[in-house]
Protein backbone atom coordinates (compact mmCIF):
# COMPACT_ATOMS: atom_id res chain seq x y z
CA UNK A 1 0.00 0.00 0.00
CA UNK A 2 1.32 3.46 -0.93
CA UNK A 3 1.99 5.73 2.04
CA UNK A 4 0.16 9.08 1.65
CA UNK A 5 2.24 12.17 0.98
CA UNK A 6 2.53 14.41 4.05
CA UNK A 7 1.51 18.06 3.63
CA UNK A 8 3.83 20.31 5.61
CA UNK A 9 3.48 23.87 6.87
CA UNK A 10 5.59 26.47 8.63
CA UNK A 11 5.38 27.17 12.38
CA UNK A 12 5.35 30.93 12.96
CA UNK A 13 4.29 32.53 16.21
CA UNK A 14 2.35 29.46 17.37
CA UNK A 15 0.41 29.05 14.10
CA UNK A 16 0.89 26.42 11.40
CA UNK A 17 0.85 28.33 8.12
CA UNK A 18 1.40 27.51 4.47
CA UNK A 19 4.56 28.92 3.01
CA UNK A 20 4.36 31.80 0.59
CA UNK A 21 7.14 30.56 -1.69
CA UNK A 22 7.69 27.82 -4.22
CA UNK A 23 6.46 24.22 -4.07
CA UNK A 24 9.02 21.67 -2.87
CA UNK A 25 9.03 17.99 -1.88
CA UNK A 26 11.11 15.37 -0.13
CA UNK A 27 11.48 11.86 -1.51
CA UNK A 28 12.42 8.38 -0.37
CA UNK A 29 16.06 7.86 -1.47
CA UNK A 30 15.38 4.12 -1.80
CA UNK A 31 12.35 4.75 -4.03
CA UNK A 32 12.81 8.09 -5.80
CA UNK A 33 10.29 7.15 -8.47
CA UNK A 34 7.54 6.62 -5.90
CA UNK A 35 5.22 9.09 -4.23
CA UNK A 36 6.89 12.00 -2.40
CA UNK A 37 7.36 11.62 1.33
CA UNK A 38 6.28 15.23 1.91
CA UNK A 39 5.25 18.34 0.00
CA UNK A 40 5.25 21.97 1.11
CA UNK A 41 5.48 25.58 0.06
CA UNK A 42 8.71 27.24 1.11
CA UNK A 43 8.75 30.16 3.52
CA UNK A 44 9.23 33.65 2.16
CA UNK A 45 11.51 36.35 3.55
CA UNK A 46 8.37 38.15 4.73
CA UNK A 47 7.54 35.06 6.78
CA UNK A 48 11.10 35.10 8.12
CA UNK A 49 10.43 38.63 9.38
CA UNK A 50 7.21 37.39 10.97
CA UNK A 51 9.08 34.58 12.71
CA UNK A 52 11.74 36.97 14.02
CA UNK A 53 9.04 39.31 15.32
CA UNK A 54 7.22 36.41 16.98
CA UNK A 55 10.46 35.29 18.64
CA UNK A 56 11.13 38.77 19.99
CA UNK A 57 7.56 39.03 21.31
CA UNK A 58 7.82 35.67 23.10
CA UNK A 59 11.25 36.23 24.64
CA UNK A 60 10.35 37.90 27.93
CA UNK A 61 7.53 35.53 28.90
CA UNK A 62 9.63 32.47 28.02
CA UNK A 63 12.49 33.82 30.13
CA UNK A 64 10.13 34.52 33.03
CA UNK A 65 8.92 30.90 33.01
CA UNK A 66 12.13 30.03 34.82
CA UNK A 67 14.72 27.33 34.31
CA UNK A 68 12.90 24.52 36.11
CA UNK A 69 9.66 25.11 34.25
CA UNK A 70 11.45 25.08 30.92
CA UNK A 71 13.20 21.87 31.95
CA UNK A 72 9.81 20.28 32.57
CA UNK A 73 8.78 21.19 29.01
CA UNK A 74 11.83 19.32 27.69
CA UNK A 75 11.03 16.35 29.88
CA UNK A 76 7.48 16.19 28.49
CA UNK A 77 8.94 16.39 24.99
CA UNK A 78 11.19 13.43 25.76
CA UNK A 79 8.20 11.36 26.89
CA UNK A 80 6.19 12.30 23.80
CA UNK A 81 9.10 11.40 21.55
CA UNK A 82 9.49 8.06 23.29
CA UNK A 83 5.80 7.33 22.74
CA UNK A 84 6.18 8.08 19.01
CA UNK A 85 9.58 6.47 18.59
CA UNK A 86 8.64 3.82 16.03
CA UNK A 87 6.67 6.24 13.85
CA UNK A 88 9.55 8.72 13.95
CA UNK A 89 12.07 6.04 13.03
CA UNK A 90 9.97 4.85 10.10
CA UNK A 91 9.56 8.42 8.85
CA UNK A 92 13.31 9.04 9.18
CA UNK A 93 14.12 5.95 7.14
CA UNK A 94 11.62 6.92 4.44
CA UNK A 95 12.83 10.49 4.15
CA UNK A 96 16.57 10.23 4.84
CA UNK A 97 17.26 6.65 3.73
CA UNK A 98 19.23 5.29 6.68
CA UNK A 99 18.57 1.79 7.97
CA UNK A 100 15.71 1.35 10.38
CA UNK A 101 18.16 0.22 13.05
CA UNK A 102 20.08 3.49 12.66
CA UNK A 103 16.86 5.50 12.74
CA UNK A 104 15.70 3.79 15.91
CA UNK A 105 19.08 4.48 17.47
CA UNK A 106 18.88 8.15 16.55
CA UNK A 107 15.40 8.52 18.02
CA UNK A 108 16.53 6.86 21.23
CA UNK A 109 19.57 9.12 21.47
CA UNK A 110 17.35 12.16 20.90
CA UNK A 111 15.05 11.09 23.73
CA UNK A 112 18.08 10.77 26.02
CA UNK A 113 19.32 14.21 24.93
CA UNK A 114 16.01 15.81 25.87
CA UNK A 115 16.07 14.08 29.26
CA UNK A 116 19.68 15.17 29.78
CA UNK A 117 19.03 18.85 29.15
CA UNK A 118 15.81 18.70 31.16
CA UNK A 119 17.81 17.41 34.11
CA UNK A 120 20.46 20.11 33.55
CA UNK A 121 17.85 22.62 34.69
CA UNK A 122 18.56 21.44 38.25
CA UNK A 123 22.31 21.90 38.10
CA UNK A 124 23.99 24.93 39.73
CA UNK A 125 23.89 27.82 37.29
CA UNK A 126 26.15 30.32 38.95
CA UNK A 127 28.88 30.82 41.55
CA UNK A 128 29.35 33.05 44.57
CA UNK A 129 32.55 34.88 45.50
CA UNK A 130 33.76 36.54 48.68
CA UNK A 131 33.37 40.29 48.90
CA UNK A 132 35.55 42.80 50.68
CA UNK A 133 32.34 44.34 52.06
CA UNK A 134 30.68 42.32 54.85
CA UNK A 135 27.14 43.11 53.70
CA UNK A 136 27.70 42.21 50.05
CA UNK A 137 27.27 39.03 47.99
CA UNK A 138 29.09 38.67 44.67
CA UNK A 139 27.58 36.10 42.32
CA UNK A 140 27.44 35.17 38.67
CA UNK A 141 24.19 34.67 36.78
CA UNK A 142 23.25 33.46 33.32
CA UNK A 143 20.81 35.35 31.10
CA UNK A 144 19.40 34.31 27.71
CA UNK A 145 21.54 35.39 24.79
CA UNK A 146 18.49 36.31 22.65
CA UNK A 147 16.95 34.92 19.49
CA UNK A 148 18.90 31.88 18.32
CA UNK A 149 19.09 30.87 14.66
CA UNK A 150 19.37 27.08 14.34
CA UNK A 151 20.41 25.63 10.97
CA UNK A 152 20.70 21.86 10.77
CA UNK A 153 21.71 19.20 8.22
CA UNK A 154 19.90 16.17 6.82
CA UNK A 155 22.24 13.38 7.96
CA UNK A 156 20.96 13.40 11.56
CA UNK A 157 17.58 15.06 11.05
CA UNK A 158 16.42 14.56 14.64
CA UNK A 159 19.47 14.26 16.89
CA UNK A 160 21.43 17.32 15.72
CA UNK A 161 18.37 19.61 15.99
CA UNK A 162 17.70 18.30 19.50
CA UNK A 163 21.36 18.90 20.46
CA UNK A 164 20.90 22.55 19.53
CA UNK A 165 17.26 23.40 20.20
CA UNK A 166 16.89 21.74 23.62
CA UNK A 167 19.61 23.76 25.40
CA UNK A 168 18.69 26.93 23.52
CA UNK A 169 15.14 26.66 24.84
CA UNK A 170 16.24 25.54 28.30
CA UNK A 171 18.21 28.74 28.80
CA UNK A 172 15.23 30.91 27.89
CA UNK A 173 15.99 31.78 24.27
CA UNK A 174 13.42 31.93 21.48
CA UNK A 175 14.47 29.87 18.44
CA UNK A 176 14.04 30.28 14.70
CA UNK A 177 14.95 26.99 13.00
CA UNK A 178 15.78 26.41 9.33
CA UNK A 179 16.33 22.66 8.73
CA UNK A 180 17.81 20.98 5.69
CA UNK A 181 15.53 20.83 2.67
CA UNK A 182 16.01 17.06 2.22
CA UNK A 183 14.32 16.18 5.54
CA UNK A 184 11.52 18.68 6.21
CA UNK A 185 9.01 16.11 7.49
CA UNK A 186 11.33 15.17 10.34
CA UNK A 187 11.63 18.85 11.26
CA UNK A 188 7.86 19.25 11.40
CA UNK A 189 7.53 16.09 13.52
CA UNK A 190 10.02 17.43 16.09
CA UNK A 191 8.35 20.84 16.14
CA UNK A 192 4.97 19.22 16.77
CA UNK A 193 6.41 17.38 19.77
CA UNK A 194 7.99 20.48 21.30
CA UNK A 195 4.86 22.57 20.81
CA UNK A 196 2.67 19.83 22.31
CA UNK A 197 5.08 19.58 25.24
CA UNK A 198 4.45 23.22 26.11
CA UNK A 199 6.85 25.45 24.20
CA UNK A 200 4.74 28.64 23.96
CA UNK A 201 3.73 30.57 20.87
CA UNK A 202 6.70 32.28 19.25
CA UNK A 203 9.38 30.59 21.34
CA UNK A 204 9.97 28.04 18.56
CA UNK A 205 9.51 28.98 14.92
CA UNK A 206 10.13 26.63 11.99
CA UNK A 207 10.90 27.86 8.48
CA UNK A 208 11.14 25.37 5.61
CA UNK A 209 13.05 26.65 2.64
CA UNK A 210 16.24 26.82 0.58
CA UNK A 211 19.70 27.94 1.55
CA UNK A 212 19.17 31.62 0.84
CA UNK A 213 16.49 31.66 3.55
CA UNK A 214 19.11 30.45 6.03
CA UNK A 215 21.49 33.14 4.79
CA UNK A 216 18.87 35.80 5.47
CA UNK A 217 18.24 34.33 8.92
CA UNK A 218 21.87 34.41 10.05
CA UNK A 219 22.34 37.91 8.62
CA UNK A 220 19.26 39.29 10.40
CA UNK A 221 20.21 42.04 12.84
CA UNK A 222 17.96 40.57 15.56
CA UNK A 223 19.69 37.18 15.47
CA UNK A 224 21.80 37.10 18.63
CA UNK A 225 23.39 33.67 18.16
CA UNK A 226 23.78 31.17 15.31
CA UNK A 227 24.39 27.44 15.70
CA UNK A 228 25.07 25.64 12.43
CA UNK A 229 26.10 22.15 11.34
CA UNK A 230 26.93 21.64 7.68
CA UNK A 231 29.55 22.14 5.01
CA UNK A 232 32.74 24.16 5.33
CA UNK A 233 31.95 26.67 2.54
CA UNK A 234 28.51 27.47 3.98
CA UNK A 235 29.96 27.63 7.48
CA UNK A 236 32.59 30.13 6.36
CA UNK A 237 29.95 32.29 4.67
CA UNK A 238 27.95 32.28 7.91
CA UNK A 239 31.07 33.22 9.87
CA UNK A 240 31.70 36.16 7.56
CA UNK A 241 28.12 37.37 8.04
CA UNK A 242 27.89 36.88 11.80
CA UNK A 243 31.25 37.66 13.36
CA UNK A 244 31.58 41.30 12.20
CA UNK A 245 28.33 42.27 13.96
CA UNK A 246 29.29 40.54 17.20
CA UNK A 247 26.67 37.80 17.36
CA UNK A 248 27.65 34.48 18.95
CA UNK A 249 28.55 31.67 16.57
CA UNK A 250 28.84 27.90 16.84
CA UNK A 251 29.95 25.94 13.76
CA UNK A 252 30.35 22.19 13.34
CA UNK A 253 31.58 21.53 9.83
CA UNK A 254 33.30 18.78 7.87
CA UNK A 255 36.06 16.33 8.63
CA UNK A 256 38.71 14.21 6.93
CA UNK A 257 39.21 11.82 9.79
CA UNK A 258 42.11 9.39 10.03
CA UNK A 259 42.42 6.03 11.76
CA UNK A 260 46.01 5.17 12.67
CA UNK A 261 46.64 1.43 13.04
CA UNK A 262 49.83 0.26 14.77
CA UNK A 263 51.42 -3.19 14.24
CA UNK A 264 50.52 -4.23 17.81
CA UNK A 265 46.80 -3.50 17.32
CA UNK A 266 44.18 -6.23 17.55
CA UNK A 267 43.41 -6.17 13.83
CA UNK A 268 39.98 -7.87 13.80
CA UNK A 269 38.52 -5.39 16.29
CA UNK A 270 40.31 -2.50 14.58
CA UNK A 271 38.77 -3.53 11.26
CA UNK A 272 35.32 -3.77 12.86
CA UNK A 273 35.66 -0.24 14.20
CA UNK A 274 37.08 1.21 10.98
CA UNK A 275 34.36 -0.24 8.75
CA UNK A 276 31.69 0.89 11.21
CA UNK A 277 33.25 4.35 11.31
CA UNK A 278 33.84 4.66 7.58
CA UNK A 279 30.80 2.94 6.13
CA UNK A 280 28.13 3.24 8.85
CA UNK A 281 25.18 5.47 7.93
CA UNK A 282 26.41 5.08 4.32
CA UNK A 283 29.42 7.23 5.20
CA UNK A 284 27.20 10.28 5.64
CA UNK A 285 28.74 11.49 8.89
CA UNK A 286 31.18 14.35 9.34
CA UNK A 287 33.00 12.07 11.82
CA UNK A 288 33.32 9.15 9.37
CA UNK A 289 36.72 7.50 8.85
CA UNK A 290 38.00 8.76 5.50
CA UNK A 291 41.63 7.63 5.71
CA UNK A 292 43.20 4.52 7.28
CA UNK A 293 46.92 4.88 8.00
CA UNK A 294 48.57 1.48 8.43
CA UNK A 295 51.93 1.64 10.20
CA UNK A 296 54.73 -0.74 9.30
CA UNK A 297 54.09 -4.37 8.50
CA UNK A 298 50.39 -4.51 9.52
CA UNK A 299 49.22 -3.20 6.11
CA UNK A 300 48.54 -6.48 4.28
CA UNK A 301 46.79 -8.19 7.18
CA UNK A 302 44.71 -5.08 7.93
CA UNK A 303 43.64 -4.74 4.29
CA UNK A 304 42.49 -8.36 4.30
CA UNK A 305 40.39 -7.81 7.43
CA UNK A 306 38.88 -4.60 6.04
CA UNK A 307 38.10 -6.06 2.63
CA UNK A 308 36.27 -9.04 4.12
CA UNK A 309 34.03 -6.74 6.13
CA UNK A 310 33.30 -4.30 3.32
CA UNK A 311 32.35 -7.07 0.91
CA UNK A 312 29.95 -8.51 3.50
CA UNK A 313 27.98 -5.28 3.96
CA UNK A 314 24.30 -5.53 3.00
CA UNK A 315 23.09 -2.47 1.08
CA UNK A 316 19.40 -1.99 0.45
CA UNK A 317 16.25 -0.11 1.38
CA UNK A 318 16.55 1.04 4.97
CA UNK A 319 13.20 -0.46 5.94
CA UNK A 320 14.22 -3.97 4.83
CA UNK A 321 15.23 -6.41 7.54
CA UNK A 322 18.93 -7.15 7.42
CA UNK A 323 19.94 -3.92 5.67
CA UNK A 324 23.16 -2.50 7.08
CA UNK A 325 23.46 0.52 4.78
CA UNK A 326 20.75 2.39 2.95
CA UNK A 327 21.03 4.70 -0.05
CA UNK A 328 22.64 8.11 0.07
CA UNK A 329 20.24 10.97 0.61
CA UNK A 330 19.82 12.27 -2.96
CA UNK A 331 20.75 11.87 -6.60
CA UNK A 332 23.02 14.91 -6.24
CA UNK A 333 24.88 13.26 -3.34
CA UNK A 334 25.19 10.00 -5.29
CA UNK A 335 26.62 11.76 -8.33
CA UNK A 336 29.13 13.74 -6.27
CA UNK A 337 30.40 10.59 -4.56
CA UNK A 338 30.69 8.53 -7.73
CA UNK A 339 32.48 11.39 -9.52
CA UNK A 340 35.00 11.69 -6.68
CA UNK A 341 35.50 7.93 -6.65
CA UNK A 342 36.17 7.82 -10.39
CA UNK A 343 38.59 10.73 -10.05
CA UNK A 344 40.50 8.80 -7.37
CA UNK A 345 40.76 5.77 -9.66
CA UNK A 346 41.88 7.98 -12.54
CA UNK A 347 44.58 9.42 -10.24
CA UNK A 348 45.90 5.94 -9.47
CA UNK A 349 43.86 4.59 -6.54
CA UNK A 350 43.17 0.86 -6.57
CA UNK A 351 39.84 -0.64 -5.56
CA UNK A 352 40.44 -3.18 -2.80
CA UNK A 353 36.84 -4.13 -2.06
CA UNK A 354 33.24 -3.13 -2.72
CA UNK A 355 29.85 -4.27 -1.53
CA UNK A 356 27.02 -5.09 -3.96
CA UNK A 357 24.12 -2.66 -4.35
CA UNK A 358 20.53 -3.33 -5.43
CA UNK A 359 19.66 -3.34 -9.11
CA UNK A 360 16.60 -1.17 -8.50
CA UNK A 361 15.83 2.57 -8.63
CA UNK A 362 17.46 4.32 -5.70
CA UNK A 363 20.37 6.54 -4.82
CA UNK A 364 22.79 3.65 -4.36
CA UNK A 365 26.53 3.98 -3.82
CA UNK A 366 28.65 0.87 -3.34
CA UNK A 367 30.73 0.98 -0.13
CA UNK A 368 34.30 1.10 -1.45
CA UNK A 369 37.72 0.47 0.07
CA UNK A 370 40.59 2.05 -1.84
CA UNK A 371 44.37 1.75 -1.69
CA UNK A 372 46.05 5.04 -2.39
CA UNK A 373 48.68 7.65 -1.69
CA UNK A 374 48.35 10.94 0.21
CA UNK A 375 48.45 13.01 -2.97
CA UNK A 376 45.05 11.76 -4.15
CA UNK A 377 42.35 14.42 -4.21
CA UNK A 378 40.09 12.10 -2.22
CA UNK A 379 42.72 12.06 0.55
CA UNK A 380 42.51 15.84 0.88
CA UNK A 381 38.89 16.75 0.11
CA UNK A 382 35.94 15.37 2.06
CA UNK A 383 33.72 12.94 0.16
CA UNK A 384 30.46 12.49 2.07
CA UNK A 385 29.83 8.83 1.37
CA UNK A 386 30.96 5.23 2.04
CA UNK A 387 34.49 5.51 0.63
CA UNK A 388 37.61 4.90 2.75
CA UNK A 389 41.23 4.96 1.55
CA UNK A 390 44.05 2.89 3.07
CA UNK A 391 47.51 4.45 3.19
CA UNK A 392 50.84 2.94 4.25
CA UNK A 393 53.57 4.62 6.34
CA UNK A 394 56.78 3.35 7.95
CA UNK A 395 56.47 4.55 11.54
CA UNK A 396 54.37 6.43 14.09
CA UNK A 397 55.99 9.80 13.39
CA UNK A 398 55.01 9.55 9.74
CA UNK A 399 51.49 8.39 10.70
CA UNK A 400 50.87 11.39 12.96
CA UNK A 401 52.24 13.77 10.35
CA UNK A 402 50.02 12.29 7.65
CA UNK A 403 46.93 12.22 9.86
CA UNK A 404 47.42 15.92 10.54
CA UNK A 405 48.06 16.80 6.87
CA UNK A 406 44.58 18.20 6.32
CA UNK A 407 42.72 21.47 6.84
CA UNK A 408 40.22 19.61 9.02
CA UNK A 409 40.46 18.58 12.65
CA UNK A 410 37.25 16.87 13.76
CA UNK A 411 37.95 13.31 14.92
CA UNK A 412 40.71 10.71 14.78
CA UNK A 413 41.22 7.13 15.91
CA UNK A 414 44.28 5.17 16.95
CA UNK A 415 44.47 1.39 17.36
CA UNK A 416 47.23 0.08 19.60
CA UNK A 417 47.82 -1.94 22.75
CA UNK A 418 50.61 0.38 23.91
CA UNK A 419 49.51 3.06 26.35
CA UNK A 420 52.42 5.37 25.57
CA UNK A 421 51.60 5.29 21.88
CA UNK A 422 47.95 5.97 22.62
CA UNK A 423 48.81 8.88 24.89
CA UNK A 424 51.11 10.40 22.29
CA UNK A 425 48.36 10.21 19.67
CA UNK A 426 45.81 11.76 22.02
CA UNK A 427 48.24 14.65 22.54
CA UNK A 428 49.57 15.08 19.00
CA UNK A 429 46.71 14.27 16.62
CA UNK A 430 45.02 17.53 15.60
CA UNK A 431 41.40 16.63 16.26
CA UNK A 432 38.72 17.77 18.65
CA UNK A 433 37.85 14.14 19.45
CA UNK A 434 40.49 11.40 19.60
CA UNK A 435 39.29 7.82 20.02
CA UNK A 436 41.56 5.00 21.21
CA UNK A 437 40.64 1.50 19.95
CA UNK A 438 37.21 2.80 18.91
CA UNK A 439 35.50 4.17 15.78
CA UNK A 440 36.03 7.78 14.80
CA UNK A 441 32.26 8.17 14.94
CA UNK A 442 30.05 8.39 18.03
CA UNK A 443 30.20 10.55 21.12
CA UNK A 444 28.65 10.81 24.56
CA UNK A 445 25.93 13.44 24.80
CA UNK A 446 27.25 14.67 28.17
CA UNK A 447 30.79 15.26 26.85
CA UNK A 448 31.81 18.29 24.74
CA UNK A 449 31.72 17.72 20.98
CA UNK A 450 33.58 19.82 18.45
CA UNK A 451 36.53 20.04 16.12
CA UNK A 452 39.60 22.12 15.36
CA UNK A 453 40.82 23.98 12.28
CA UNK A 454 38.22 24.16 9.48
CA UNK A 455 36.02 21.62 11.25
CA UNK A 456 34.72 24.13 13.74
CA UNK A 457 34.89 27.64 15.16
CA UNK A 458 36.45 28.71 18.46
CA UNK A 459 33.32 28.78 20.58
CA UNK A 460 31.81 26.67 23.39
CA UNK A 461 31.23 23.08 22.26
CA UNK A 462 27.98 21.28 21.62
CA UNK A 463 26.24 18.65 23.73
CA UNK A 464 27.71 18.97 27.26
CA UNK A 465 25.40 21.01 29.49
CA UNK A 466 28.20 23.30 30.71
CA UNK A 467 29.33 24.06 27.16
CA UNK A 468 25.75 24.56 26.01
CA UNK A 469 25.05 26.93 28.88
CA UNK A 470 28.14 28.93 28.00
CA UNK A 471 27.02 29.35 24.40
CA UNK A 472 23.30 29.96 24.86
CA UNK A 473 23.65 32.53 27.65
CA UNK A 474 25.49 35.70 28.49
CA UNK A 475 27.21 35.81 31.85
CA UNK A 476 26.77 38.63 34.33
CA UNK A 477 28.33 39.32 37.70
CA UNK A 478 26.09 40.82 40.36
CA UNK A 479 27.34 42.72 43.42
CA UNK A 480 24.41 42.73 45.84
CA UNK A 481 24.97 44.90 48.91
CA UNK A 482 22.44 45.34 51.69
CA UNK A 483 21.03 48.80 52.14
CA UNK A 484 22.10 50.49 55.41
CA UNK A 485 19.96 49.68 58.40
CA UNK A 486 17.55 52.39 59.48
CA UNK A 487 18.72 54.36 62.51
CA UNK A 488 16.85 53.10 65.57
Amino acid sequence: MTTPTIRLRQMIGGTWADGAGTAERSENPADPDGAPVAEYLTASEEQLEQAMAAAAAAARAWDRRGLLSRGQVLRRAALLMEDRAEDLAMLMTREQGKSLADSRGEVGASVETLHYHAAAARRPNGATYPSSHPDEVVRTIRRPVGTVAVITPWNFPLQIPVWKIAPALLWGNPVVWKPASDTPAMAVALTEILVEAGVPDGALNLLLGPGHLGAALVAHPDTAAVTFTGSVPVGHSIRDAVVPRGAKLQLELGGHNAAVVLPDAHLPSAADAIVAGGMGSTGQKCTATRRVIAVGDCYDALVGELADRVEALVVGPGADEGTALGPVVSAKARDEITTALQQAIDEGAAVLATAPVPDTPGHWVAPTLLAGIPELTICREEVFGPVTTVLRVSDLDAAVELANATDFGLTASVFTRDQRTARRCVDDLVAGLVKVNAPSTGSELHAPFGGLRDSSFPAPREQASDSAAEFFTVGKTAYERLAPEEDS
